[in-house]
């Protein structure tokens, strides 16, 4: 639960019991949906739905703004609900994707948001624990808040944070079967249980008391709320684009996510540059350039969510393409230096792009008998190269062979 969570809304009819929105097969239930009393559920009411879907159409294009002013219309009229308190924390939380989680300027707002949600969240349980609608606020918010917690070393909140997401993730998955929003958490949990251990060690003892995870049938899960979740569909969706690729080593199963969620949400600076990567990986290099010029088009004129992280992926692939497939040395030199601007601005400099910027960038110059910017770039490809890499041979070759002239 110290992944991105899920995104939800209401309507104001909460005296009405609302349709559920699919066919259960009682088989895949945990609880029959008849033996639960969810009425005034608004997670399950299609017409908070109809309502939200160009807020949430809004949120994940980084129109921000928009976003925003109908979920606060949502907190005016219901000032006693998690959910428009959640939905204005998601938003300050896709403010700080798009920069690696590096940016610190949203968190203050952020975290309120959160506390809020979950206070609010807290009453409902407190009158009805099997309110699971509740548990899914409880769980959700309390799993964003563990995650930036995480992010910013603050392993004891994040600790108490993680707990609790966990143990009401448990008592909300009773409600699995009714709406695939209900899935998402343990789709997540199943199969990040075992990198969560991996990756935060301080938080094992947390994880000792729930069942092991099933990275196999949390990515089954995964795919499930992807094609059917309307709330949690789209956090869904980018959690398989980034498991496919990054942890299954599968761009192409991959590729299909990232290229919907990039034409779906084409001013998301973080889809783009994901998708981006993808095509240039795959060779898809026409592609590759349209998206990468409209990456930093985007950038150029201040787009929300377009960061220094995204014109560095678009400005590599530009140099790359410029200097492999339209020969055009000059132009390729022009991107290169600017990626590694943008590397530095963002202070990305361990590697990736920053270090095959300078690598290209020295190869160029040694072609062209710049011996001087030749040695600059290698030494920095010496400096940030693993050591028993190629690039660092080829680097620390040509700084010691300047050394003897």
């Amino acid at each position: 639960m110290l992944l991105p969570a899920r995104a939800v809304a209401q309507q104001p009819d909460t005296t009405r019991r609302p349709a559920p929105i699919r066919n259960i097969q009682l088989d895949t239930v945990d609880v029959v949906p008849g033996a639960v009393d969810y009425s005034g559920w608004l997670l399950l009411d299609k017409d908070i739905q109809l309502e939200l879907e160009g807020a949430v159409q809004n949120l994940y294009n980084f129109k921000y703004d928009k976003a925003e002013k109908q979920f606060r219309s949502l907190k005016r009229r219901y000032p006693n609900h998690p959910m428009p308190y959640f939905l204005l924390g998601l938003s300050q939380w896709w403010k700080i994707v798009p920069t690696n989680v590096q940016t610190k300027q949203y968190d203050k707002v952020f975290f309120a948001y959160m506390d809020t949600s979950i206070t609010k969240a807290e009453k409902l349980y407190d009158i009805d624990n099997r309110n699971y609608e509740a548990c899914f606020f409880l769980s959700a918010a309390y799993g964003f808040d563990a995650r930036l917690h995480a992010e910013r070393k603050d392993w004891r909140k994040a600790t108490v944070s993680s707990k609790r997401a966990l143990d009401y993730l448990q008592k909300s998955q009773e409600a699995n079967g009714l709406s695939p929003e209900f899935l998402f958490g343990q789709a997540l949990f199943n199969y990040y249980a075992v990198w969560i251990s991996e990756n935060y060690p301080l938080l094992r003892p947390v994880l000792l008391f729930f069942p092991r995870g099933n990275r196999e049938l949390g990515l089954k899960q995964l795919k499930s709320v992807a094609d059917n979740g309307f709330y949690t569909g789209t956090e869904a969706k980018f959690f398989l684009m980034r498991i496919l690729n990054n942890e299954e080593n599968n761009p192409a199963a991959s590729m299909p996510i990232a290229r919907l969620l990039a034409t779906r949400y084409p001013d998301n600076g973080y889809f783009q540059r994901f998708y981006a990567l993808l095509t240039f990986n795959e060779g898809e290099f026409r592609e590759c350039e349209r998206v990468s010029r409209e990456i930093l088009d985007k950038l150029n004129r201040g787009y929300p969510g377009y960061e220094g992280i995204s014109g560095r992926y678009a400005t590599y692939f530009l140099g790359w393409l410029m200097q492999n497939k339209y020969k055009d040395i000059p132009k390729a030199k022009e991107y290169y230096q600017r990626c590694i601007v943008f590397a530095e601005s963002t202070n990305e400099t361990t590697g990736g792009f920053y270090l095959y910027a300078n690598l290209n960038l020295a190869r160029i110059a040694d072609k062209e008998k710049d011996g001087k910017a030749a040695l600059r770039y290698y030494t920095v490809v010496q400096n940030k190269s693993d050591r028993k890499s190629e690039q660092y041979r080829e680097a620390r070759a040509y700084v010691k062979g300047s050394k003897r002239k």
